[in-house]
Formats: structure tokens, sequence, C-alpha cells
């Protein structure tokens, strides 16, 4: 089975989602800023993170990824967007993407199901809230047909189910290393934007519920299968 995985940016690759992929049976095939032909019929393809904006048609590798999503959703063949390819996917779905009114979400934070996200066989599992690396500035709207699974306490959007199709707007790709080291190249950034990272730097908890993630990612991967 050929997982076909989309990056926007170096240092944001599939992570922790790489070894559950394979070890369900998937062949990753890697993609930077490009979609072939061959993609569109691959047995799943997972759109990853980048900072730019899934609304910018400008960026003709945008376009074609909006494509290959919107080809896939009509056929019922399963795709993943981590963050901006869950905002792309939505996007594909005919949903609005925009700046949220709310502002920057960064960290370590909690995510709760949703009462339809109680039912689901990935998120339903879910006993409490699970805390997700978080880095996004933007939001969308639910797509027409899709199934509210996650919200947070800033945004209401943050995983949708789509017909075989997923979205989250959170990296469950991220393990505490990497979460701690973009944490801290990103701070000037952040500062900016009136963000203290070492305010948000003790990521405990986020280390404590590495298993719970797991077992999620897990389960995701599952209902991604053929």
């Amino acid at each position: 089975m050929r997982a076909v995985v989309v990056q926007h940016e170096a240092h944001e690759g599939p992570g922790l989602l790489a070894p559950a992929l394979t070890a369900a049976g998937f062949e990753l095939e890697h993609r930077h800023r490009e979609v072939l032909p061959i993609d569109f019929a691959a047995e799943l393809v997972v759109v990853l993170g980048g900072p730019m904006d899934a609304f910018d048609e400008r960026l003709a590798y945008l376009t074609a990824e909006v494509a290959l999503l919107r080809h896939r959703l009509a056929h019922d063949l399963p795709c993943l967007g981590i963050c901006l390819g869950a905002q792309l996917l939505a996007r594909a779905a005919g949903a609005v993407v925009a700046r949220g009114a709310r502002g920057l979400e960064v960290g370590a934070l909690p995510v709760t199901c949703t009462a339809a996200g109680r039912q689901d066989p990935v998120t339903g599992p879910l006993d409490h809230e699970l805390l997700v690396a978080m880095w996004h500035r933007d939001t969308f709207g639910l797509p027409a047909g899709a199934v509210h699974l996650l919200r947070s306490a800033r945004y209401e959007q943050q995983a949708f189910r789509l017909g075989r199709s997923y979205g989250l707007q959170f990296h469950l790709e991220l393990d505490a290393p990497t979460l701690a080291r973009w944490l801290a190249d990103g701070s000037a950034e952040l500062a900016a934007a009136g963000i203290d990272a070492t305010a948000i730097a003790d990521l405990g908890p986020f280390v404590a519920d590495a298993a719970r993630r797991a077992a999620f990612t897990e389960r995701l991967v599952r209902a991604l299968q053929p």
C-alpha cells in the first residue's frame, strides 16, 4: 500500500506518523510541494503542515494539492490533513479557510470531543481531553457533510471526518523534543505575536500524554486503511 506524504517545509516531516503508517503496512512516498499523477490513486494521501495560508491562490502547488484532495474526496479515497493539510482538505470540500479571529494558537494544548466525536472510532475512546501540539493562526468552517470531532477552547474546528478522510488542525506527528525545538526556534515570531515562549515551554504534561496520543495515532491509521 502506498501512502503519499506531501511536505511543505524541511522541518515539518511525518515524524511520529511515519512509524505508525509503516507498521500498518504502508510504504511512504515523499513529495515536496508537488503532486504527481500517480498520487490520485494512492491508497492514502497525507498532507502535512506549513506556514503558508491554505487560501493563498498564488501558490500553484497548493492549488494542485487542493485538486488532488478534491478528486480523492469525490471518489471516497482516504486522505489525512495535518494543520495546513486539514485546512486544504476543508477548502477542497468547499469550506471557507480564513485568518482566525482569536489569533495564534500555539503550544501543548487540550482538545476535547464533541458529542459526535464521542461516537467516532478514532476520537471516541478519548475519555477526557487530549494534549496535542499546535501552531496555527488560520481556521476553517466545517465542510458540508463532515462530522465535527474535536474542539479547543480557542478554536472550534480541531478535527473532522469526511467520508473516509480525516482533518486534524493540530500536529499529531510531533514529539516533545521537536515541539520544544519549534518553540525555541520560533521565539522571535512568538514574541512579535505577544506570546512568551518560555511561558509555554513546560512540556511535562505533554510528555505524560504521549501514550494516549500514540494510541490515538494507531486508531487513526487503522481507520485510514483501505
